[in-house]
């Protein structure tokens, strides 16, 4: 496995570039791809938002100044391709984020992809009623099992916040589920 540094490095230099790039994908894409499926759901809708963030991921490593992990940096691209692709599509339906969230957990119920039982889609639903933060930090933390300091460095967060969000959400998890 070569270290991150260098492959920071190739990724940087045109005749290693293409090498390096398919290393990156390959060891990011499926890490990537579930933090992308918990935030979309879709799978098809996944893809394509993991597609997207390798092509701008590939278009500013250039940019990338090694200030944060690679990792990290992936996960925030990732991150907001997601919140982007979620409001270009409420827009383009011409319905709120919340009803594209309901729509979303109901379809979830239909796709074959998803491999989750009665309490798994609960879940599903009691996540699509928190804030985008909040679901992320859960999301990151609850299914992801990031550490706060991970979680705080891709969403550009302090810890404290991130405690707060995390703490907040499962408060009201506890409280969907209870009611429902």
């Amino acid at each position: 496995m070569i270290s991150e540094e260098a492959l920071i490095k190739e990724l940087k230099q045109k005749e290693s570039q293409a090498k390096a790039f398919e290393v990156l994908v390959n060891t990011y894409k499926e890490r990537l791809y579930w933090h992308i499926r918990r935030i979309v759901l879709d799978h098809d809708d996944a893809d394509d938002v993991l597609q997207n963030t390798f092509i701008k991921v590939y278009r500013n490593i250039d940019g990338f100044k090694g200030e944060s992990k690679l990792y990290s940096w992936l996960y925030r691209i990732a991150t907001n391709e997601s919140l982007t692709f979620l409001k270009q599509k409420s827009k383009k339906a011409g319905i709120s984020d919340e009803e594209l969230k309901n729509r979303m957990v109901e379809n979830l119920q239909s796709d074959v992809y998803f491999e989750g039982d009665e309490i798994q889609l609960k879940l599903q639903k009691a996540l699509a009623t928190l804030p985008d933060k909040q679901k992320l930090v859960f999301t990151m933390k609850y299914f992801q099992e990031m550490k706060y300091e991970d979680i705080s460095e891709a969403l550009e967060t302090s810890v404290g916040a991130l405690k707060a969000s995390y703490h907040l959400a499962v408060k009201k998890i506890e409280s969907y589920l209870k009611e429902n």
